[in-house]
């Protein structure tokens, strides 16, 4: 059975949450320095990437200002082009694109809560 765009709303947003707890008081060499970390990040990013990629158009269209297709974009060179994945491009993404689009998400949410 598909998962709704809700229920992928909702994986996209815990995937948000899980990358802000990881980098709380983490520096970019923090995150250069560490394995696990950049797995992590790396792995919520993807999921990230899946999920928006079942987002339909008239929901992506309510927010332009996100970057949707770059979104999807990312998950293709994380899981199939790994060895060209940038640590500084991974890290700008998770400080300075998230916050965007976790707003995006929570609007979206709360729009289709209401439906």
């Amino acid at each position: 059975m598909p998962r709704s765009p809700l229920l992928r709303i909702h994986d996209m947003l815990e995937s948000i949450k899980g990358i802000e707890q990881a980098i709380r008081g983490k520096s970019y060499r923090d995150y250069q320095r560490s394995w696990v970390l950049r797995s992590a990040l790396e792995r919520g990013i993807e999921v990230i990437s899946e999920a928006s990629r079942h987002l339909g158009r008239e929901l992506k269209a309510q927010h332009k200002e996100v970057r949707w297709k770059d979104i999807a974009g990312i998950g293709n060179i994380l899981r199939h082009e790994y060895q060209r994945v940038d640590d500084r491009i991974i890290w700008n993404a998770v400080k300075n694109e998230l916050p965007p689009l976790k707003e995006a998400l929570l609007v979206l949410r709360s729009t289709l809560a209401d439906e």
